[in-house]
């Protein structure tokens, strides 16, 4: 782990401690990897949460208003790189 981490004490059900356990053994993990395996969890549960916030403030456009702001938006982000990106001969365009 990194030096920049925060100890959690969490609590957990038996049968949520004994799946996990036995998930992380069956992959070959060991005991340390819980700690590695948890945050990934968070990770994906925080994104989720974002992506379903995220729906919900789009719920009330047509679905091309929003395919419209999805290309807008995609369209400056690759503006934005390219013009981060150093010119070299033969580059790629992204």
């Amino acid at each position: 782990m990194p030096d920049d981490t925060t100890r959690w004490t969490v609590s957990v059900s038996r049968d949520t401690d004994m799946a996990v356990r036995s998930a992380l053994a069956r992959r070959g993990m060991k005991k340390g990897d819980l700690s590695r395996f948890i945050e990934d969890a968070v990770r994906w549960r925080v994104l989720d949460q974002s992506m379903a916030e995220a729906r919900e403030g789009f719920a009330d456009l047509p679905p091309d208003a929003v395919e419209a702001l999805a290309d807008e938006a995609g369209t400056a982000v690759r503006q934005a790189r390219r013009m981060q990106l150093p010119r070299s001969r033969g580059a790629k365009e992204l």
